[in-house]
């Protein structure tokens, strides 16, 4: 009888659901900070702005060319100074998020693999550094995604016609560059997200996990696939139950009010967001249960064919039709 990695990852997130209340949590705290960080940031730059009285006379008409006008006029020479802000933001914001990954990532992980291995008196010892190393790297595979899609843009813009016959043709020649470099960079992120289990599981440095999650694919690939498509399936469907409900609320707007629709689609979000968290936690737990199982145990059993009683392929010799002694077979 073999053992299904995907059954048992979502065995584990139903029968403890301390481990996805830790992912959720840190990552709730992140987007919380971060989205915080964001919105402060946002309204304080605004409060910066001086605006005159004329342009909030422009304002007040809402004609789209006057308020194009004056909000034009109130961000100049603001421009660079909220874009510095951006950036030294998105740097600390980056920072607390290697920091709250690794803890976070350090500590599910390793509750995973000692979860697995209960019967066994090895607790499972590491640290956040080599996890830090891992986040880094993904936050490099982000930002060089940007700069490819960026260089992407550029490159079609600058092989599209420019008398503007064809408007698409850039957009035409860009996406294909956009799926191979996301595609490239959501493999990558994944791989390097594999890799933080060996870190933890095993205690490697970033290279040394790097290597293990790259044998551990090689060796059990059909195990590895299946986590991951199922778990993908159901994330796909979740999404589409989830955009479904929102387009359902948005229908809605004549009958309900602005500020019931905007509850439920927050509410219809945060559940959407628990419920990916915790088929990502599903998803880590198939993982390290193919790493703690034993290859044999994973694979399907072999069909056994039937045994068949042997063919006898000697004479008898007592048997008595074929004796040569007269008088041994009756006479009928």
């Amino acid at each position: 009888m073999s053992l299904s990695p995907t059954a048992e990852g979502f065995r584990t997130a139903f029968r403890g659901p301390l481990f996805s209340f830790g992912e959720i949590s840190w990552r709730w705290v992140f987007g919380g900070t971060a989205i915080a960080v964001l919105f402060f940031g946002f309204v304080e730059f605004l409060d910066t702005l001086p605006v005159t009285s004329g342009e909030l006379l422009f304002l007040r008409t809402k004609q789209p060319f006057l308020v194009e006008q004056a909000i034009a006029h109130i961000l100049r020479g603001s421009i660079g100074r909220g874009v510095m802000s951006l950036a030294v933001a998105a740097l600390l914001l980056m920072v607390l998020w290697l920091i709250a990954a690794s803890f976070g990532r350090l500590a599910t992980v390793r509750a995973l693999v000692d979860y697995f291995r209960k019967n066994e008196r090895n607790e499972v010892r590491s640290d956040s550094w080599p996890l830090l190393n891992l986040n880094f790297l993904r936050v490099v595979v982000l930002i060089g995604v940007g700069v490819a899609l960026g260089g992407g843009a550029m490159l079609a813009d600058a092989v599209s016609p420019a008398n503007g016959v064809a408007p698409g043709v850039g957009f035409v020649i860009f996406l294909p560059f956009a799926a191979l470099i996301l595609l490239a960079g959501w493999v990558l992120n994944w791989f390097l997200s594999l890799s933080a289990v060996f870190a933890v599981r095993n205690g490697e440095d970033a290279l040394g996990a790097i290597s293990a999650a790259a044998d551990f694919c090689g060796d059990r690939t059909g195990a590895v696939l299946a986590v991951s498509v199922w778990t993908a399936l159901a994330h796909l469907a979740a999404f589409v139950m989830g955009s479904g409900a929102v387009s359902m609320l948005i229908g809605l707007a004549g009958a309900l009010s602005w500020r019931a629709i905007a509850l439920g689609v927050i509410f219809i979000t945060l559940v959407y967001f628990a419920f990916v968290d915790w088929l990502y936690m599903a998803r880590l737990a198939g993982y390290v249960f193919i790493a703690e199982t034993p290859e044999s145990l994973l694979r399907p059993p072999t069909p056994v064919a039937p045994s068949s009683p042997p063919v006898e392929t000697t004479i008898d010799r007592n048997e008595l039709i074929l004796s040569d002694v007269p008088g041994l077979v009756p006479e009928t």
